[in-house]
């Protein structure tokens, strides 16, 4: 593992608000949270101040993924959010390097691979099977996004290996654009 390449996140941080426009109670968070009811009863705005951030819809990051990169989200459907039930979210490590990913056709890294470094906004343009069933992340965390475009559910995959979809908590092998998490 390249440790020299993953930045401390010590300063990272996000400000979660009960309602919209950054109004309400607040939690502010700097780490990983399985449980975030406890502080909040709903979140309808964010302020993501430093870092990526996945959050999860369910408690212990469980549920619906969203991964929110620096900036200001007055209102859950600015992050594409169905709801305003976030109850966990998960800080991505920073990383500085190179991003590299391996995608399979069949489970157990088998079949077609295609590896990336960039992202790719349409996996059909560069990718003629029609699903994706197993992944190996070797640099770099990146999210799976169901559509083209960077449209649709959301799957946070980080450095590892993937031997089924259902392992990046996908419930079918569908994926049309990939994204390499970078704290922008």
């Amino acid at each position: 593992m390249r440790l020299m390449n993953v930045l401390l996140s010590a300063n990272s941080w996000i400000i979660f608000y009960q309602e919209q426009s950054f109004r309400g109670d607040n939690y502010e968070c700097s780490s990983d949270c399985p449980e975030l009811s406890s502080h909040l009863s709903r979140c309808r705005s964010v302020r993501v101040k430093s870092g990526a951030w996945v959050l999860f819809e369910r408690p212990n990051y469980l549920g619906d993924q969203y991964v929110l990169t620096r900036g200001e989200y007055p209102d859950y459907r600015h992050w594409k959010g169905n709801n305003d039930s976030i109850r966990s979210c998960h800080l991505i490590p920073s990383f500085s390097g190179t991003f590299r990913i391996r995608i399979f056709e069949k489970p157990d890294f088998s079949g077609q691979m295609l590896e990336c470094t960039q992202d790719v906004n349409q996996l059909s343009d560069v990718w003629s099977p029609e699903a994706v069933h197993s992944a190996q992340v070797q640099d770099g965390s990146w999210i799976f996004y169901e559509l083209p475009d960077y449209r649709g559910r959301q799957h946070l995959l980080e450095r590892g290996q993937y031997r089924r979809f259902g392992e990046w908590a996908a419930m079918e092998p569908t994926v049309g654009s990939l994204w390499r998490v970078r704290d922008i």
